[in-house]
């Protein structure tokens, strides 16, 4: 394809990158002057965006257009934000086949591109593309252009058009009116709730431990965070397991907001997520990847409106175990970096194990504990007070008789679905009290619980009682309160009456 007689001298292509849990805008600037061939990239450019020199050249030759033999520039506006990715590999290219008067400047009125280019100029997935078009619909523009494996997830967000496309050449016929592309009104938006499996494990699996799977009922409820303490073979993973499958359906919000960490956690970029997360790191994992940092979200973001269970709790470093505090209280993690600060949600409901002892059976009738007592007071203070306090639920287990596993299984989800329609109602049931969706028992600040929560003449006199017979430190008194709530809401009880307290005090640890 020739040069136009009019050849640009500047032009402009707006993009945008993910930053954080956020975006922040680009501006592509070219510019062409006559000397040597040479194309450089400026504005704070990283390696990988410095490597798109090499990727949209032989784009753009491979795609049928002129490379023009003259020399380019390109800046990356705002030149103080350092950009990272291959986000910015389309709106260069498109940049140089304006200055090369391949294509207009009017081309661009009132749209965003971004996308990276392979060499033979089709268009690849990037990561944070829900970042991207939510920025784009916040800062005006009227058209988002994609790659079309990312056209599910952009899909999420409503009242702007996206175009996917498959390459370059296929985007500059579409600029030019020669084809259409497709965009998210062409797909299937809805929510999907998946189908329960029967290879799930569900509470009519689990033989015995009644007091463990109304634990669980209670937890999910409410969203309280729970540890399971009990000998190997009790039971302790699979109850956490099953604990997913009584999470209610997601909120199309929630669903973006899981799609979202996802896609910049680089794991999803081509569908949307449409069920709750459950994510079980290893105690080996580090800091960096529990809580996360600069690159992306880290294990407790990814478990954001899901669960995140923690295995062996007392097996994780010191320094992962602290880290939890704050998304613990604050449903968030604020990440510092040299030049950076970077905040990502991290609403997760805690289910952690742990063994009594480091062998693991202090207190089992049928086996005999090999542990010093310094050994077990060692092992038991790996947990800090502090992160104790906000677990809001203990409980023991013990092994269940082997006589009683050898049943016949249940042809039938019964009682889960007994109990999970309970939590279902009990969730609807916090939604008109507290008027959104969002706001959960377990999350509630201590001056909410003062001011919303209902307490009958006899609890509020058996918890100034057993508050100052347990001495419960303040966040202990609030979130007994709390959890007490959510059983008062599985019963549809007005308001939380003495022995709903007495039940949320059960679940309680007791000092070693």
């Amino acid at each position: 394809m020739p040069y136009a007689n009019t050849l640009a001298m500047i032009s402009k292509v707006p993009s945008a990158i993910p930053f954080g849990f956020e975006g922040r805008l680009v501006t592509v600037e070219g510019d062409m002057n006559r000397g040597l061939p040479n194309f450089n990239i400026v504005g704070m450019a990283n390696k990988t965006v410095s490597e798109a020199r090499e990727r949209v050249k032989s784009a753009i030759t491979s795609s049928g257009f002129l490379f023009p033999d003259k020399k380019v520039t390109i800046n990356l506006a705002p030149a103080d934000l350092s950009k990272d990715g291959s986000f910015l590999d389309l709106p260069i290219a498109l940049s140089i086949l304006i200055l090369s008067g391949q294509l207009l400047e009017s081309d661009m009125k009132d749209r965003l591109f971004v996308g990276e280019l392979s060499l033979s100029g089709q268009l690849r997935p990037v990561k944070g593309i829900i970042n991207i078009v939510e920025l784009a619909k916040k800062s005006g523009f009227k058209e988002v252009f994609i790659p079309i494996r990312n056209l599910p997830q952009a899909s999420l967000i409503k009242d702007i058009t996206v175009y996917g496309a498959e390459s370059l050449g296929s985007l500059y016929q579409h600029l030019k009116g020669q084809i259409r592309l497709n965009t998210q009104k062409n797909l299937q938006t809805g929510l999907k709730t998946p189908n329960l499996s029967p290879n799930s494990p569900v509470l009519d699996h689990i033989h015995g431990q009644q007091l463990a799977k109304r634990a669980l009922a209670i937890a999910i409820a409410g969203r309280h965070n729970l540890l399971i303490s009990g000998p190997p073979g009790a039971g302790k993973t699979l109850l956490a397991k099953t604990a997913v499958n009584l999470l209610p359906a997601l909120t199309p919000e929630e669903q973006i907001e899981i799609t979202k960490i996802y896609s910049l956690a680089n794991l999803k970029t081509d569908h949307a997520i449409t069920t709750r997360p459950f994510r079980n790191p290893h105690h080996t994992a580090s800091l960096t990847s529990i809580i996360g940092g600069s690159t992306g979200p880290g294990e407790i973001s990814l478990a954001h409106k899901g669960i995140l269970f923690l295995d062996e709790l007392p097996e994780f470093s010191r320094n992962v175990l602290e880290s939890l505090r704050q998304p613990l209280e604050d449903k968030k993690i604020t990440v510092s970096r040299a030049n950076q600060k970077t905040t990502y949600p991290a609403d997760f409901i805690l289910i952690a194990t742990m063994n009594p002892c480091p062998c693991g059976y202090l207190g089992d009738p049928t086996h005999t504990c090999t542990c010093t007592s310094t050994e077990i007071h060692n092992y038991q203070k790996k947990l800090s007070g502090p992160l104790l306090d906000r677990i809001d639920m203990y409980l023991e287990v013990e092994k269940v008789d082997n006589n009683s596993l050898f049943l016949p299984p249940k042809s039938t989800f019964a009682e889960h679905n007994v109990v999970k329609n309970t939590i279902t109602e009990s969730i609807s049931q916090q939604s008109l009290r507290y008027k959104n969706s969002y706001t959960m028992n377990g999350n509630l600040s201590s001056f909410q619980v003062s001011t919303e929560l209902k307490l009958t003449p006899s609890a509020r006199k058996f918890l100034k009682s057993a508050s100052e017979k347990l001495q419960l430190s303040a966040r202990s008194y609030f979130k007994t309160i709390k959890v007490a709530q959510t059983i008062a809401d599985l019963e549809k009880a007005p308001q939380i009456d003495a022995n709903h307290l007495a039940e949320a005090l059960t679940f309680r640890r007791r000092q070693p």
